[in-house]
């Protein structure tokens, strides 16, 4: 073989070589990307699960005095969750972004939240679930 001919075939491996590692390197980010949604559907999913039982303590609470320490503690560990509640409280500017208009009362410009008929949640600074509401207008 020529110089020229073994240089090319040197050339020619080289660029495979490097097409292959580039390949490789594509395939690795695309399965880590992969990971990374797999495991977010996961948690998401989860959380979905566990909102009907945070529902349940939340009117056990509200019904029963007694229960108040419980809010303080369920408050701290939906925040190390990354779980937050959306902001609902009465007199809070309706949202439709975050906030599920069930009733509106009243005639005006203005939309007001008059009562949290069901809490909606973030999950990571993400909209979960819009806050179930009931809304006046002034």
């Amino acid at each position: 073989m020529t110089n020229k001919k073994v240089d090319a075939k040197v050339e020619e491996l080289t660029n495979d070589l490097q097409r292959t590692r580039a390949d490789f390197e594509n395939y690795r980010r695309q399965v880590e990307q992969q990971k990374l949604q797999y495991g977010n559907v996961v948690k998401n999913t989860t959380v979905m699960k566990l909102l009907p039982l945070i529902d349940d303590i939340d009117r056990a609470i509200a019904a029963n005095e007694n229960l108040q320490p419980l809010a303080k503690s369920l408050e701290k560990t939906l925040k190390e969750l990354g779980l937050e509640r959306v902001e609902t409280a009465a007199g809070t500017p309706f949202n439709p972004d975050l906030h599920e208009a069930v009733m509106v009362e009243g005639e005006g410009e203005k939309e007001v939240i008059a009562e949290t008929l069901r809490a909606g949640y973030r999950y990571d600074g993400e909209l979960i679930r819009p806050a179930m509401v009931k809304v006046t207008r002034q």
